[in-house]
């Protein structure tokens, strides 16, 4: 709003000079972008991110599956672990060597992470592997991809905001060095004769 009082305050004004008018201008375009083209920056940065996202939560849970293994023993630093990608689970992953079959019934054996809460030696665990029947990462799960995207359109919104700003700051301070050199120049000419009676200053 001070942008557009700025430009109607001085169109008529005696004093205005046309530096004032061009860094009004300036402010005026500086809010139009930032309430236009930074959210539309941000929506689709965010959406595009969605989309690819979405086609990686599709590929891993097409690729990766449930698999219930045994546990042999648990590991030396056994220890639970959050898990970033997935927001619905809040349990945790914990560490433990277990034995499962692959779907080609070949006998697999590894150090694992699973989500079950029962981990005591023998006890049947659900842990994630690749069609081969190796141990996998658990897919991301589609909250969790909508979360990371909103999060990336977020980013791309401010980091827009922050380029327009700035740019705007510099474009001011540009002008206003230009004002200081006119004015400069002009002081220097009329500066030996100034206030001098008789020197037609």
């Amino acid at each position: 709003m001070r942008a557009l009082t700025g430009v109607w305050r001085w169109r008529h004004n005696p004093l205005r000079r046309a530096t004032d008018r061009r860094e009004a201008w300036v402010a005026l375009v500086t809010l139009v972008l930032l309430v236009v083209a930074a959210p539309v920056l941000g929506w689709y940065c965010g959406s595009r991110t969605d989309h690819v996202l979405q086609e990686s939560v599709r590929a891993q849970q097409a690729d990766r599956r449930l698999t219930t293994a045994v546990v042999v023993r648990g590991v030396a630093d056994r220890h639970l672990v959050s898990d970033p990608e997935v927001s619905t689970d809040r349990m945790g992953q914990t560490t433990v060597v277990a034995r499962w079959h692959a779907r080609d019934g070949t006998a697999r054996s590894a150090t694992v992470t699973t989500a079950s809460r029962d981990t005591a030696t023998g006890a049947q665990v659900r842990i994630w592997t690749d069609l081969a029947g190796n141990p996998a990462l658990r897919p991301m799960d589609a909250p969790t991809a909508h979360t990371h995207a909103a999060l990336a359109g977020f980013g791309a919104a401010m980091l827009s905001v922050l380029l327009i700003e700035g740019g705007r700051r510099l474009i001011v301070w540009r002008m206003v060095q230009r004002r200081y050199e006119r004015l400069d120049r002009a002081w220097a000419k009329a500066g030996p004769d100034w206030g001098r009676t008789g020197t037609g200053s």
